[in-house]
């Protein structure tokens, strides 16, 4: 993984939804900030044990979509 790697952790509840997840901004809840993600960069996810999961992303990666999202 590169320097300007970018990890972003999500937490999900017993029913699937997304309780905490990181990077996010704060118009969006933390579902809709995951299915932003999950959108424009669902090969990026891992599940993980636990209920958890993580992105990998580049910081340029992160921040063109927080500039398209919140415009």
């Amino acid at each position: 993984m590169s320097s300007n790697a970018v990890v972003i952790h999500v937490r999900f509840a017993p029913d699937g939804t997304v309780t905490e997840i990181g990077e996010r901004p704060t118009s969006f809840s933390a579902q809709q900030w995951y299915d932003k993600l999950c959108n424009a960069f669902a090969a990026s996810f891992m599940a993980l044990s636990g209920g958890r999961g993580v992105f990998r992303l580049t910081a340029e990666e992160v921040s063109a979509l927080k500039t398209t999202a919140l415009q």
